[in-house]
């Protein structure tokens, strides 16, 4: 007894003399903790939360979201409802701000966004009541159980339309949910278009950086830190220059068409640039120092004594390299291969510049949402969708691979 009490007497003496480095580690590391929380916590939960938020028909029509609050929701609304609703669009006309609760109300509902500027302007001129039969002889729709159910479902503060839309999903006005026609259904298909480019670009640069990287391993020091020198060189140029490089170099009239002419390898010019073939190739060369180095980093660990010894022992050349050699490889060519990945999932220049109108990844579009339609939620729910393959495809790679064969350095 008094043993196991000396024990614990010396754990707690042992864990107080930590405490003062423990304090000194934490109080060095805050600044990088906050970096981080500033730098990529924050930015993604709000771009979760954008993902969800619902805040522009609560916004324009307070008063009509609270007495929706009280609806069935079986039959057309009642005076009540018709009242509170036209005084929002009342002050909504005075502010300008209807076309706002319009706009969203018009992605559920198309056609939406002008009966709100109509029945707005009609408000704002309006003095008494009765609303109801004012509102539906403006416009039959504001008669129709749809459109108020649209109404009460949009003026919740969450919604899940966006997250729904960005996985060809949609919600009718009951509230259940089904899938969009073939003709409207694209962003599946997008997202495995960006699943099937990155992985040719994966493939690409694990091909081609595999034997580089084993070149610079074998070469004498001096003229393999030339060689490392070179892989590196392409990271000092901007991406948006090395890819306007490729545009001169595959467009039709480029160095490449002249090259194949003049060789004879073919007899008219190809249509490299704006294409599947030239948005790979410009992502394969731009991503082939991420892939190369963490294998050579893999490959400069390991002995060539083992190749020397396999051999000794009447092992052929290649055998020694494919049973010996190369396994003891697959961290750096699973950790290379996993960055390069995960780096073009997200690319937005190369398709942008290179790429045709089929070759466009899900960074694209969600530019286009952000730039040109407004459409935060919809660019934000994609963004969702993307993190959350990315997160499946990183915890699929840690199952099979185990976390003892990602080695990055």
């Amino acid at each position: 007894m008094s043993a196991a009490l000396a024990g614990r007497d010396l754990a707690r003496a042992v864990r107080r003399s930590a405490r003062p480095a423990q304090r000194v580690a934490f109080l060095l590391g805050l600044p990088a903790l906050l970096f981080l929380f500033v730098a990529f916590v924050a930015p993604l939960g709000a771009l979760l939360s954008a993902a969800v938020e619902n805040p522009e028909v609560r916004q324009v029509l307070p008063q009509t979201a609270a007495a929706l609050a009280q609806w069935d929701g079986a039959s057309t609304p009642d005076e009540p409802v018709f009242a509170a609703l036209a005084a929002d669009l009342k002050r909504a006309n005075e502010d300008k701000t209807a076309a706002l609760a319009g706009k969203r109300l018009n992605y559920e509902m198309p056609g939406m966004r002008s009966k709100m500027l109509s029945a707005a302007r009609m408000a704002g001129g309006a003095s008494a009541g009765p609303f109801r039969e004012m509102f539906i002889a403006k416009d039959p729709a504001w008669g129709a159980l749809e459109t108020w159910q649209v109404i009460a479902r949009t003026a919740k503060p969450y919604t899940l339309y966006y997250l729904l839309t960005a996985l060809d999903l949609q919600q009718a006005p009951d509230g259940s949910i089904s899938r969009v026609d073939a003709e409207n259904a694209i962003f599946l298909s997008l997202l495995a278009r960006t699943l099937w480019i990155a992985a040719m670009v994966t493939i690409g640069t694990v091909v081609l950086g595999f034997p580089c990287a084993y070149i610079i391993t074998i070469t004498p020091p001096a003229v393999g830190r030339i060689m490392l020198l070179l892989v590196l060189l392409p990271l000092w140029t901007s991406l948006l220059v090395r890819t306007t490089a490729w545009v001169v170099l595959l467009q039709t009239d480029g160095v490449i068409n002249d090259i194949l002419l003049w060789t004879g390898l073919t007899a008219h010019r190809l249509q490299l640039i704006f294409s599947r073939f030239g948005t790979v190739t410009a992502m394969v060369h731009i991503q082939l120092p991420f892939t190369i180095l963490p294998i050579y980093s893999v490959m400069r660990g390991i002995s060539p004594s083992q190749i020397r010894a396999a051999r000794s022992l009447g092992a052929p050349a290649l055998s020694a390299f494919w049973r010996v050699y190369a396994p003891q490889t697959l961290p750096g060519v699973v950790a290379g291969g996993l960055i390069t990945f995960i780096l073009s999932l997200g690319y937005y220049i190369t398709p942008a510049l290179v790429g045709g109108p089929a070759d466009q990844m899900i960074s694209n579009f969600i530019s286009t949402y952000i730039n040109r339609d407004l459409n935060w939620g919809l660019a934000s729910a994609l963004g969702v969708v993307l993190l959350a393959v990315t997160l499946a495809i990183y915890g699929a790679f840690l199952r099979i691979a185990g976390p003892d064969r990602m080695r990055f350095g």
